[in-house]
């Protein structure tokens, strides 16, 4: 035990009780208990989660999401007052869009200054940082907060707030302590773990199962959408079996998990901001929608009226989400896997029309074939530009069954998504949020739980400049979490451009050109990496340097060195890239 036994001491101790590997932190002046706690664990040997220093709180919250996204199990990101809180940043909107489970632990001014107690207020920042509600900066986004007031519960705090985490829908969940609070000598509280276990996962109700089955053998043009089942590879299994069986094809709207095997001949494709009319959407005679936030977008793509519609999901309300609304006939706060089991089960002593199933089976399938031949046509090799399409099919030839991608390619998710063609659960994943800069401190979590695997990222130029790529790469290199960064680099925030040319394609901005989105002149943005992270750096700007470049990094990742190749892909303002060649790369049509 050690010989000062404080409230930081019992914190961290529940950490390591509940299976916490690592602390993210970016520690300041509210930490000296937390610290000399860690040292003295150190000296004596005791076990206590790992300390990963991260020079930015941005990427220490996208390396514990993507830690987790990986194994399910939440990390702790440890941060500095509100200023260390408020420099989380976009990071905490990805962690509760993405439902990602993660605990956050930030210290607070000390509230005496006179010397009361230990840790009184000997800073000028004490007062400077000293704010009205610094658990409301996050309230928003998270599903638990609690200020720490006491060592004698620290441990019960932390054991319930790891619970709400973990419980579906999961997410991030955050709490305080002031320094006097966290420099309180205690006793040591032993906690029975099993008493904290998150809530199980909830199941259909024995008639929603009857009337899914009954409306779903019924109907001649089923169809399956689903966003994030993949993050259970075991809904991925149950949602093949349900497929196979009835011959149904299977849409990915807007995907942060590999939810479905891109080769399977009922795959259908994938969808984002479409603006036409999906034919099988708009076929449908039935959609059953899982684990979906954004299924279709109903200005220009949707089912017909007289589709019937079924939502399973842990959460088909949205709390979190002001503005949504799908009709269905029934929605089912249910666990996927769970739900799928159920189906399945039903399935076995249900009588089906197997003629009909067969020659669905025989449509659907040339639908797939006919689209990845469409697919591959833009995978040409090109003398005067490097596409994303080539770029991607390129990257497709480096994976293998050991690798997990880090998807963060913006204006080129879809691209990306067709192109690399996942097959196999846990392969690619992306944030499940809307805030950029995920990428490479997710990397880092993904390599820190997977050591033995390759981890590739793909972002857009925008997105690693939004991950604060110098702090991500001296994080890498001091850690052993070696991986390969590959920019698709079009100079510019695309994205935005697309946005403007969607709402306004015939207006002034298109007619003169002028966005306000492009970064020239480019700066080196290998280079950042190579100078904060020792890190194998490359600029490619030929389609006939590509091949070889591609080797030689992912060659370097495997010796022990992250890597980044900055790939020069047409410019966002370039003849090249017109505006209909834009919209066809955002808006195509499955």
């Amino acid at each position: 035990m050690l010989s000062k036994y404080t409230t930081s001491t019992a914190f961290l101790e529940a950490l390591q009780e509940a299976g916490v590997s690592y602390i993210f932190a970016n520690l300041g002046s509210d930490h000296p208990a937390m610290i000399e706690s860690l040292a003295e664990a150190r000296k004596k040997n005791i076990k206590l989660p790992e300390v990963i220093i991260c020079p930015h709180e941005m990427v220490a919250l996208s390396a514990a999401n993507g830690y987790a996204q990986v194994t399910g199990k939440p990390q702790a990101v440890v941060v500095h007052v509100e200023c260390g809180t408020q420099n989380l940043g976009g990071a905490v909107h990805n962690a509760a869009k993405g439902r990602v489970p993660v605990l956050i632990f930030a210290g607070a001014s000390p509230y005496t200054q006179e010397g009361e107690q230990a840790g009184s207020r000997n800073e000028f920042i004490h007062w400077i940082q000293d704010v009205s509600d610094q658990r409301g900066i996050v309230r928003g986004y998270t599903k638990y907060d609690n200020e720490i007031r006491s060592g004698k519960n620290v441990k019960q705090i932390v054991h319930r707030a790891l619970q709400f985490a973990q419980s579906a829908p999961k997410g991030p969940v955050y709490l305080m302590g002031p320094r006097e609070v966290m420099e309180e000598e205690t006793e040591p509280v032993s906690i029975n773990t099993e008493l904290w276990q998150p809530i199980a996962p909830a199941a259909l109700p024995p008639q929603g199962v009857h009337d899914i089955v009954e409306d779903l053998v019924k109907a001649e043009k089923p169809l399956i959408i689903t966003s994030y089942l993949g993050r259970n590879p075991d809904a991925v299994k149950g949602l093949l079996q349900l497929s196979e069986r009835l011959s149904i094809p299977v849409i990915e709207s807007v995907p942060n998990y590999m939810n479905f095997p891109a080769d399977h001949p009922m795959h259908c494709g994938y969808q984002w901001n479409t603006p036409e009319q999906n034919e099988l959407l708009g076929a449908a005679d039935f959609v059953l929608v899982l684990d979906s936030d954004v299924p279709w977008i109903p200005l220009k793509n949707k089912p017909s009226e007289d589709c019937t519609i079924y939502y399973i999901d842990a959460d088909p309300l949205k709390q979190q989400m002001p503005l949504w609304y799908i009709p269905s006939k029934r929605f089912f706060a249910a666990d996927s896997h769970i739900a799928l089991q159920q189906l399945n089960e039903f399935l076995r002593h249900t009588a089906l029309d197997e003629k009909a199933i067969v020659k669905r089976r025989a449509t659907i399938s040339n639908i797939h074939y006919e689209q990845r031949a469409e697919w591959r046509k833009h995978e040409q090799y090109r003398e005067d530009r490097i596409t994303p399409e080539y770029l991607t099919a390129c990257v497709r030839e480096i994976v293998d069954e050991n690798t997990i991608i880090m998807n963060e390619g913006i204006s080129n998710y879809e691209t990306i998504y067709k192109h690399i063609q996942a097959k196999r659960p846990g392969s690619i994943i992306g944030s499940g949020g809307g805030s950029l800069g995920w990428n490479g401190g997710a990397a880092i979590g993904a390599k820190l739980s997977s050591k033995d695997k390759t981890v590739i990222s793909l972002t857009g130029d925008g997105s690693y400049l939004f991950s604060v790529p110098s702090s991500v790469h001296w994080v890498a290199r001091k850690y052993d979490a070696p991986f390969l960064t590959i920019i698709y680099n079009n100079r510019g925030w695309k994205s935005p451009k697309l946005s403007t040319l969607g709402v306004h394609p015939n207006g002034i901005a298109n007619e003169t050109n002028q966005f306000w989105v492009d970064f020239d002149p480019p700066a080196d943005l290998a280079k950042i990496a190579e100078a904060a992270g020792g890190a194998f750096a490359q600029t490619v700007k030929k389609p006939s340097e590509l091949k070889e470049a591609l080797q030689n990094a992912i060659h370097a990742v495997k010796e022990g060195r992250s890597a980044v190749l900055d790939v020069y892909l047409p410019a966002i303002n370039s003849a090249n890239e017109s505006r209909s060649t834009m919209l066809d790369v955002q808006f195509s049509s499955i």
